[in-house]
């Protein structure tokens, strides 16, 4: 046991105090070399044109990135066996956010008697165009936590986002 102890300690202090460096001595540096001077004219310059002027490209805000980007965002939907108004809300091209389904389910409401039985082959609406109360009503009908705002990461109008302070 005292074995073991004092090879701890060896090991410890080594680590704690680290290994010596050699140290390296400087060599003297040598005195630099005498160099004549030699008078040169300088060369004649070209005359300089003057450049064309040049449009000024206007780079898009980041607002105006969004915009376009949501604004490629599908518009319709057509059901594949198996899914359900929750999963497609969930798609990160419709709204990233399940619980945003009910916008689907209101839009489509003339094909959708239930929102708990949709078919294959239906062709629904998504809507983009819907207000911060439309939003947070659907969420808290879909069962979302308070205060029934969607994450950062949800596809929603720029003016949405700009409304909840959120970066593009």
């Amino acid at each position: 046991m005292r074995k073991l102890f004092f090879i701890a300690l060896f090991a410890t202090s080594l680590l704690a105090f680290g290994c010596a460096k050699k140290q390296v001595k400087a060599t003297p540096a040598e005195p630099p070399a005498q160099v004549q001077e030699q008078i040169t004219q300088p060369a004649p310059q070209p005359a300089v044109q003057p450049e064309p002027e040049q449009k000024q490209v206007v780079q898009p805000t980041p607002m105006e990135i969004y915009e376009s980007t949501y604004a490629s965002l599908p518009t319709e939907h057509k059901v594949v066996k198996g899914e359900c108004l929750w999963w497609i809300a969930e798609y990160k091209q419709i709204y990233n956010d399940p619980f945003m389904w009910p916008l689907i389910y209101k839009a489509n409401r003339d094909q959708i008697k239930n929102p708990d039985l949709i078919y294959p082959n239906q062709v629904f609406v998504i809507p983009r165009d819907f207000t911060l109360d439309e939003l947070k009503e659907s969420r808290r009908q879909a069962g979302a936590p308070k205060p029934y705002l969607p994450p950062e990461n949800a596809n929603l109008p720029a003016k949405l986002r700009a409304d909840l302070g959120w970066s593009f």
